[in-house]
This record gives structure tokens, C-alpha cells and sequence, in this order.
């Protein structure tokens, strides 16, 4: 029995036994699983990878393969994407938002395990990135692919994809909550009820396989030592305000960085991405890899372990040089990274993220503890920067606020992380109002959107809207001729044109109708005496909001669609009125 008949069955089978809905239910269940698995998988061969490439090392006493393996995992990611994978999957959320917005929620089958070679490949060896993209990417494929095969709609695909998504990133925190926040928040899914329930069973099914299987003890976890005050809200508020601008940094320099690396050839691009992560890594050796058990130890208060000693001993007899080396690392981060992703690494920017985060709240809170004399608590303000930078990075204050608050097992900084997180997010979006993810593809208006009119037009398809049952006339044709065609047509506008199908203007039944039954004008009236040019046409590679605008400022019905002066057809204010109410049914709940 072929796979295809297999599942084909079961199909059938499901509809005589169970409603729909309650199926979705079920493969929500079935994804969140899979994700889960796929998280496991991906925590446990990054963590024995770099077991087995590092044992024995210490971040106090480099050994130079720290310096060389991050440009070994760049070359073996390469040639694993360029000769077995042959496709692009760096950037993998952004992948996701892709697949929603202009591929009807449809991610390839290799993707379900092509970026957790790639990201073991890239992070296991020492790339200065993160595993939660990848392992998005993962669960969002498994959601989408056994949507596939289960055959269905484009709202139930998504919403599986959803599923995957939200699955794989609570088994890589073991944060449920995160994870359906994410979905909604990032992906742009709509937070129904019907949307909801299926989110949340994946996410708390692969937070359950994940602790299950490796237990509570893996997870980035940190336990809480100081309350929030009252008399510290000023300082938070400065907190947003600074981890707004190092967001709009991290994510200017980035995007800067990846296309300078994007116009060499990978004979350059490799070699030069692994001296830079060298010299990064020889400066600081918290770059290697995600950094987690770095961050553990600056939350744990042991910030003296972020530089080199060798490298930066004689500036911290200074407190105020202390201050540069962390400002440094906030900065040096983000060229790793950088190089890292721009090179060909596979990860993601979500663990740099809270890489800076941690930095850019410590190094904050240090300073204006050295200046003031004040007590700030800085394992809060490093948690609470983790929050602003995600914030101002991704555009989702609720994953980062509740992320950080099922991190620390607990809501005392829930305060705190609403006011540092809302002031980077406002003073982020001055800047760039896209997130990190969505920054290309709101560019190339491929983005969908919360907005339903919006995402609704990013789904309608011109090309398919265009009409071509209009009667065309030639611009030397008689009144008669004209008068013949009239009759002939259904339609009360008519192309005009000549043999090679050139487009001269348009002649409507309106304009006519007073002298089309003088017979004495059939001969002495031509088209071209009674035809107009339209102030305004479109082309089939047009977008439909400009479609729609001109529809809306301009009292017409028809708008004439031409290529190369080249009349195709036209496009009815009624034609597309009825394909967006077909599609905004589909959008709606049952």
C-alpha cells in the first residue's frame, strides 16, 4: 500500500468517525509531538556536538581549535546546503512568514529536517547564532507538511503550522505560554478560539515531551533573588529607551553586514566570516556558539567571565573600563552573529537576542550603579534588557514579557518587563516599523498581516481576476461596425485596437447610446471620433492594494490591463469585490 492511498484512507475514514474541527484537534496533538521531538533532537545533538568537539576547554585558557571551529562548521553547512539540501533555509522564521503569506502556507519536506543538520553543523561548531529559527522552521514544516497529507484547507494548514511552530519553541525553553504567544504575535495568526485551543495543546504537548525526556534541568532557566521596586521604574523606562537603540543597531547592522557578505564569492566570503569570528572569539569567548551558559553565569552575577583575561585583564582594574569590555561585547555580538548567518550559517537571531539583551541590561545597570552609587539589582535589569531586545528586535513584547517571566518561573518582574518592553518597542518602531523577520518581505509586499483587509488582497491574484470577454473594435471601424458588435457583445465596453493588438482607448455603450440607431452616421462616424484614452490602467504584475485604491478614488468599473502598450483585458470593481468576499469567508470562522 503506497504511502499516499495510506493516508488517503485514513482521510476518509476520519470524516465518518469524527467532525473536522475535532480532527484538527487531534493533529494538533500529532505536531505538537513531532515539534517536541524535534526540539529534543536538536538541544541533544548541538549539546554532544559541542561536547565532543570541546571537552576540556575553558573559556579562561582559549585553545586555538576554538578559533578554528567556527570556520570548520561555515565550510561543512556550505556544502551541506549547496549539494544536498540545494535550497536556501537561512533565515528560517522569515521562510515561515514566506510560506504563509505567498505560498498558501506550504513549506517544503525537507525543511522538517534539513535546518537541524544545517544549525548542528553551524551553532555545534561554534557560529555565533541561535537554534530557536531552525527548530521553528522544523516544527512549522512538520505542521505544514501533515496538514498536507491529511489534505487540509489553507486556514487548517496554517493554523498546523501554527501548531509546529509554537511546539518547537516551548521544547526548546519549555515555555508554553512563549510559544503560543510567538505564533500569535510573530506569525500574525488570529487569536480565536478555534485558533487557540490547537496552539495551546502543541505547545504545552512538545513542553511535556521536551521536559520528559531531558527533564527541567536543560532548559535556560534562572531563579529570582531580587523584587521589583517602585523607585526603579525611572530606570526601566531608560532601560526600553537603550535597548530600543541597540535594537535598531542590531538589526541595521545586521541587515548591512549579510548583504555586504551576500555580494562575495563564497571562495572570499568563508574564509574572511571565519577570520572575523576568530578574532572575535579570541576577544571574547562567550561568542562561541548560543552563549546560554554564559548568560547563566552573568545572571548568576559572575559578569568577569564575558572577555578574555589574557586579552582585557588590565582594563578591569578599572570599573569604568569594565564598562567599555561589556559595551564592546553588546557590539561584537552582533557582528558575529552577523558574519555567522551572512557567511551561509544556518541559526537564529533569537538567541542573540537575548545574548545582547542580558549585556545591554547589565551594562546599563553597572553604570549607573558605578556613577550614582545606587544598588540596582543587575541579574533584573539583565533580565528585564533580555525582554527590551527581543521587544525591539522582533516586534513582540508579549513572547518576550512572558518568555522572560516563565524563564524566571515566576511574574514578580511582570512590571518591569511591561514598561521596558512597551518603551522599546515605541521607540524601535520610529525607526523601523517591521520587525527583524518581516523587514524584506514587508519591503517586496510579500508580508501578511493582522490587518484582515490586507491579507485578504496579499491573497488575491490579478492575473486570475483579469476578464477578456470584451468585444474589441478597431479605431478605423465604422459607427455601423460598431452598432454590429454592440449587438453582438454582452458587455458595455468596448477594447479598442488594431491587428497587432495595440491599445488605443475604449469606447463605451453610454458614450454611443444617442447616435448608435442614426443610420445616417453608420458610414461617417468612426471609432477613433468616439473613443477616449482611460486616465488610468494596470498591468498584470500590479498589486491588488493598488488595484483596490484605484478603485476606491475613482468612479469606475472597469480598468483596462495592458502589458507593453498591449491590451490583455480588463478588471471589474465586481469581479473583485466577489473574490474578496470569497476569500474573507474563507478567512472568517465557521
Amino acid at each position: 500500500m503506497s504511502r499516499h492511498t495510506l493516508f488517503d484512507r485514513i482521510y476518509l475514514y476520519q470524516y465518518k468517525i469524527i467532525k473536522p474541527r475535532q480532527f484538527v484537534l487531534v493533529l494538533s496533538f500529532v505536531v505538537g509531538i513531532l515539534s517536541g521531538l524535534a526540539g529534543v533532537v536538536l538541544k541533544n545533538t548541538l549539546y554532544y556536538t559541542n561536547f565532543f568537539l570541546t571537552n576540556g576547554f575553558t573559556f579562561k585558557a582559549i585553545h586555538f581549535l576554538y578559533l578554528l571551529y567556527p570556520l570548520f562548521g561555515l565550510i561543512l553547512t556550505w556544502f551541506f546546503v549547496k549539494y544536498f539540501v540545494k535550497d536556501n533555509i537561512n533565515h528560517g522564521i522569515s521562510k515561515v512568514l514566506y510560506g504563509i503569506s505567498k505560498n498558501q502556507s506550504q513549506i517544503k519536506p525537507h525543511n522538517t529536517w534539513s535546518s537541524l543538520v544545517a544549525c548542528t553543523l553551524t551553532l555545534g561548531f561554534g557560529g555565533s547564532v541561535g537554534p530557536e529559527a531552525p527548530g521553528v522552521l522544523t516544527g512549522s514544516a512538520i505542521g505544514s507538511n501533515l496538514a498536507r497529507l491529511f489534505r487540509q484547507d489553507y486556514k487548517n494548514t496554517t493554523l498546523l503550522l501554527g501548531c509546529g511552530a509554537a511546539g518547537a519553541l516551548a521544547s526548546l525553553f519549555s515555555a508554553p505560554i512563549a510559544g503560543v504567544v510567538f505564533v500569535i504575535e510573530v506569525l500574525l495568526m488570529d487569536m480565536t478560539m478555534t485558533n487557540l485551543i490547537p496552539l495551546l495543546i502543541s505547545a504545552v504537548t512538545g513542553s511535556l515531551v521536551s521536559t520528559f525526556l531531558m527533564g527541567k534541568e536543560v532548559a535556560f532557566s534562572f531563579v529570582l533573588l531580587s523584587p521589583f521596586h517602585f523607585h526603579e521604574t525611572g530606570y526601566y523606562i531608560l532601560l526600553g529607551v537603550f535597548t530600543g537603540f541597540v535594537s535598531v543597531y542590531f538589526m541595521r547592522g545586521s541587515a548591512w553586514i549579510e548583504r555586504l557578505l551576500g555580494k562575495m564569492h563564497p571562495g572570499v566570503r568563508l574564509p574572511l566570516a571565519g577570520i572575523v569570528l576568530a578574532v572575535l572569539i579570541f576577544i571574547y569567548p562567550s561568542l562561541f556558539g548560543e552563549g546560554y551558559t554564559i548568560l547563566k553565569e552573568v545572571l548568576n552575577g559572575n559578569a568577569e567571565i564575558i572577555g578574555n583575561p589574557g586579552f582585557f585583564g588590565w582594563m578591569k582594574t578599572s570599573p569604568y573600563l569594565f564598562l567599555l569590555i561589556i559595551f564592546g561585547l553588546i557590539i561584537s555580538k552582533v557582528l558575529a552573529m552577523s558574519v555567522t548567518q551572512g557567511s551561509g550559517g544556518i541559526g537564529g537571531t533569537f538567541a542573540p537576542a537575548l545574548f545582547v539583551g542580558v549585556i545591554s541590561g547589565l551594562f546599563l545597570s553597572h553604570g549607573i550603579n558605578l556613577s550614582l552609587g545606587s544598588h540596582l539589582p543587575e541579574s533584573n535589569f539583565a533580565l528585564v534588557g533580555m525582554a527590551g531586545i527581543m521587544t525591539g528586535v522582533m516586534h513582540a513584547p508579549l513572547t518576550a514579557i512572558f518568555l522572560i517571566a516563565e524563564i524566571t518561573g515566576g511574574y514578580e518582574l511582570l512590571t518591569p518587563l511591561i514598561i521596558s518592553s512597551t518603551v522599546s518597542y515605541l521607540t524601535v518602531f520610529y525607526f523601523e516599523p517591521h520587525s527583524i523577520y518581516a523587514r524584506q518581505l514587508a519591503t517586496r509586499k510579500e508580508l501578511i498581516t493582522h490587518h484582515k483587509d490586507n491579507a485578504i488582497l496579499s491573497f488575491m491574484n490579478p492575473a486570475s481576476l483579469i476578464e477578456k470577454n470584451f468585444l474589441s473594435i478597431s479605431p478605423d471601424s465604422s459607427l455601423g461596425d460598431l452598432v454590429r458588435v454592440v449587438a453582438e457583445s454582452s458587455r458595455n465596453i468596448f477594447p479598442v485596437v488594431d491587428s497587432e493588438n495595440t491599445f488605443y482607448g475604449v469606447v463605451t455603450l453610454d458614450h454611443i447610446r444617442g447616435i448608435m440607431f442614426d443610420r445616417e452616421l453608420y458610414d461617417t462616424k468612426f471609432v477613433r471620433d468616439l473613443m477616449y484614452m482611460p486616465e488610468f490602467f494596470i498591468t498584470p504584475d500590479d498589486d491588488m492594494e493598488k488595484i483596490m485604491a484605484l478603485f476606491q478614488r475613482n468612479d469606475r468599473f472597469n480598468i483596462p490591463v495592458l502589458k507593453d502598450g498591449k491590451y490583455i483585458g480588463f478588471i471589474s470593481r465586481a469581479n473583485v469585490f466577489s473574490e474578496y468576499r470569497r476569500l474573507l469567508k474563507q478567512f472568517s470562522e465557521e
